[in-house]
């Protein structure tokens, strides 16, 4: 991985379109707190994709939140759901989906994910975490004594997973979702070879 220093962007150094790419399809992980949902929204608005978030379509059809499904079925439940769902909505063809945090550590997720988009990794430090989750309560991974460690732990686990499979990574910034959402925007036109979905082909 290098920085380039202007933008602080990271890309790989043999970049995965040689095999990867170009995509229809955007894919966005990251740590919690990174903004995937609401920056993901706002991209797909520009981009004229439709948006689907991860966990709010998991509640969608279970008719459960994330908090309840984990109380009832644990989070080994709660992942069979996402891998199900995440098979689902990554075989569609023209899309931007937000993950979930946890979505990428699964190997058969980061083969769809690789296979089937381009993936954006947001960035998002610690400090940045704390301070956009400091009134969020419905996130049962988060309910421990200290976040702070929480949250160090599971970015030790995650972020090798993350560089692992993104094609390009952003940090989210301090910025508004909107102007993220065009700074980043600015970068993928650079980045993401996109192939029109199959209703633009002639």
């Amino acid at each position: 991985m290098k920085r380039t220093p202007s933008s602080g962007i990271v890309a790989r150094r043999k970049p995965r379109a040689f095999r990867l790419n170009p995509s229809a399809n955007l894919f966005l992980i990251g740590p919690t707190g990174a903004g995937k949902s609401c920056i993901g929204r706002r991209l797909a608005e520009g981009l004229g994709l439709p948006f689907a978030d991860l966990d709010a379509e998991i509640e969608a059809r279970t008719g459960a939140d994330i908090a309840t499904i984990f109380e009832k079925e644990g989070e080994a439940g709660f992942r069979r759901r996402e891998a199900e769902l995440l098979a689902e909505f990554s075989a569609r063809e023209g899309i931007v989906l937000a993950t979930g945090g946890g979505a990428p550590l699964a190997a058969a997720n980061r083969a769809f994910l690789r296979r089937r988009g381009f993936v954006l990794w947001l960035q998002a430090g610690i400090d940045q975490q704390l301070q956009r989750l400091a009134r969020d309560r419905r996130r049962p991974l988060l309910d421990a004594p200290d976040r702070r460690l929480r949250l160090e732990s599971m970015a030790r686990e995650r972020e090798p997973v993350y560089r692992e499979i993104a094609d390009l990574a952003a940090p989210s910034g301090n910025d508004s979702p909107a102007h993220a959402a065009i700074r980043i925007a600015a970068l993928l036109e650079r980045h993401w070879v996109r192939l029109p979905h199959r209703t633009e082909r002639t």
